[in-house]
């Protein structure tokens, strides 16, 4: 017991101190500030490519993924915007105006990747542009699975209706499906964390590696999340401070809290690596003997 807690205690302190001296409080607000950037054209340029392949609901959609994993009182007064902005008519996918939205939602995407880089400790090695090209990659991937969704959820109650006198058994099997909400949210959150952990910085990382941190970010957003709501609805009173800039310094604050959180989670990822606790786990499970894992792991590196 007491080896485990000195090695959670070694970790913790690692991760810590490494976000604290490579200026991972100032990345967290980049990442904030550049995600609120790059949201709007993200959404601008989905919805002009969703439909273009057809799937008139992306924006309704994509609007569910992103905020209902939020705080009421941060995503009501940004959702509605979004869809009033999503709502104004655009030329065709292939304009400037539409290209340049694709460009600019990928800042969002290169604000994640050189934060992973820091709390990874990895020094980027690939051409700036190979790395914009991968970024605008990621964007279209995220609106095409946002379109895929979309399409499936305007689907699903056409199905419904036809399985329930032809195939009822795979009625209750589509029932799921469409009352997926929130779960379904958390889903594509868990795996778009994944897919940032593992691809986004330089270097390569086994799935086992990241997994610790995306738990410990998927917990920690849902508790930072009630505690904000919870600060905002008793104590703050940001209209006072910030009058109509209110909403867009909440949804700030509440975009760093999460890059804080993200960052916080991947440095207990390069933490855990550094201190080999995945070997030195198995290890005392062979042996029987956490202490004598570590005591023999410690000896090795001197």
């Amino acid at each position: 017991m007491v080896a485990a807690l000195d090695l959670v205690r070694k970790v913790a302190f690692d991760a810590y101190f490494h976000f604290a001296e490579d200026d991972g409080w100032a990345m967290a607000s980049h990442m904030a500030l550049s995600i609120l950037l790059a949201l709007f054209p993200f959404l601008i340029f989905g919805t002009a490519l969703a439909s273009f392949l057809g799937a008139d609901q992306f924006s309704e959609t994509a609007v569910h993924l992103i905020f209902d994993t939020w705080p009421e009182a941060i995503a009501a007064p940004l959702a509605a915007q979004v869809q009033q902005v999503l709502t104004i008519p655009r030329g065709g996918l292939l304009t400037i105006s539409v290209l340049a939205a694709a460009y600019f939602a990928s800042n969002g995407v290169e604000a994640l990747r050189i934060s992973l880089n820091r709390a990874y400790r990895v020094s980027e090695t690939r051409w700036w542009y190979v790395t914009r090209l991968l970024s605008l990659f990621y964007v279209v991937i995220a609106v095409t699975v946002f379109t895929g969704i979309s399409i499936v959820l305007v689907a699903v109650p056409v199905a419904l209706s036809f399985t329930e006198t032809r195939f009822p058994l795979l009625k209750d099997v589509l029932e799921t499906v469409s009352n997926l909400g929130l779960y379904g949210t958390i889903i594509v959150l868990a795996v778009g964390l994944v897919a940032a952990h593992l691809w986004l910085p330089a270097g390569r990382r086994r799935i086992w590696d990241v997994l610790p941190g995306i738990l410990l970010t998927l917990i920690f957003w849902v508790v930072g999340a009630g505690i904000f709501a919870y600060y905002l609805a008793t104590f703050a009173n940001y209209a006072a401070t910030y009058a109509g800039l209110a909403s867009v310094m909440i949804v700030l604050v509440f975009l760093y809290m999460v890059g804080v959180i993200f960052m916080l989670g991947a440095e207990v990822n390069a933490a855990l690596m550094k201190y080999r606790v995945r070997h030195i786990i198995k290890a005392g499970i062979h042996n029987g003997s956490l202490r004598e894992a570590l005591e023999a792991e410690q000896a090795a590196d001197i």
